[in-house]
């Protein structure tokens, strides 16, 4: 509800704007919450995604939408009284096809766990390098934004999001945008807070699952543009630790590379966390923090590039196709 109440707060005239929320069959009181809130503000509706999957969700509200502009929101995030206003004014300033503003993440429930994942979160070794989770002085072009403002006269040049992705439709949809001459900007006073999962294997699930569709990416989009070298290093590190444990089955010595291997990554991880430690959080949970985005990550990337290899199989030799 917090969500929907930064939106109800927000500064944008509520007569000009429609609420899509599309529910992917929750089992909490999403579906409760939101026909309480549709019953007192007409502008609010409530659709449903039968797949379950994150870009069929987008594609019903774009098709049940009716706006010049549709902007896309996450139910984990809240947004500024100015966020959307800020949105619609980019994109008729820099004549943009999408844009997108920055993402701060917090946490719901303070403590020295809770205040280790936010603080991981925020550092680019914990997620990446992507412009739109630091600061930025102007409006610049970027290759992906979070969620964005579309033009809708865009999405119908450019195809909407692509439903075969479970994950990494953002980077798709933004990079098809600009292949195609589409104009992307990041902007800098517009920000939202997103709330992180409070629960390693929470997090542990969510990067597995990010690593194997990062990795699955390029054999739907025929395409290696969106991959980049730190969605690489989860990857290498996890084949640095399985590889010569498997080869020193042969070879014994060989497992020295994996020792290696491991302790040359704590080390960087153990330093990290000691300069990020303060009072809020946790040494501990630092560590264990960084270990579990990247372990799973990089696991998640194996699984992606040996489910990529067998589809491509699949579908290059007739014999490995199940029978209808």
């Amino acid at each position: 509800s917090s969500c929907i109440d930064s939106i109800l707060f927000s500064d944008i005239d509520k007569a000009t704007i429609e609420v899509l929320i599309v529910d992917g069959d929750s089992s909490d009181k999403t579906v409760e919450i939101v026909k309480k809130y549709a019953e007192k503000y007409s502008f609010i509706k409530l659709l449903k995604n039968e797949k379950k999957i994150i870009p069929v969700a987008m594609n019903i509200g774009i098709q049940n939408a009716r706006g010049e502009y549709i902007i896309r929101i996450d139910a984990h995030s809240v947004y500024p009284k100015d966020y959307f206003t800020k949105l619609l004014y980019w994109s008729k300033k820099l004549d943009a096809d999408n844009v997108g503003g920055i993402c701060l993440t917090d946490v719901k429930n303070k403590n020295p766990k809770t205040e280790s994942i936010k603080a991981v979160f925020s550092h680019k070794l914990g997620v990446g390098g992507g412009d739109y989770r630091g600061k930025i002085d102007k409006p610049k072009k970027s290759n992906t934004v979070p969620f964005g403002c579309f033009k809708r006269d865009a999405l119908l040049q450019y195809g909407y999001f692509d439903e075969r992705l479970e994950r990494t439709e953002d980077l798709e949809i933004n990079k098809r945008f600009i292949n195609n001459g589409g104009r992307v900007y990041l902007v800098p006073d517009a920000s939202f807070t997103y709330y992180a999962k409070e629960r390693l294997r929470d997090l542990a699930k969510k990067s597995y699952n990010t690593g194997k569709w990062i990795m699955l990416h390029p054999y739907y989009t025929k395409s290696f543009q969106a991959l980049h070298i730190h969605h690489l290093i989860p990857l290498a590190f996890v084949i640095s630790l399985i590889l010569p444990f498997f080869v020193s089955l042969v070879y014994s010595k060989f497992y020295i590379f994996s020792l290696l291997s491991l302790i040359s990554y704590s080390m960087i991880i153990f330093f990290i966390s000691f300069k990020m430690k303060h009072k809020d959080n946790s040494f501990f949970y630092l560590v264990l923090t960084f270990m579990t985005l990247h372990f799973f990550y990089g696991l998640g990337s194996i699984v992606g590039i040996g489910k990529s290899i067998i589809n491509y199989i699949r579908g290059k030799y007739e014999f490995f196709k199940p029978s209808k």
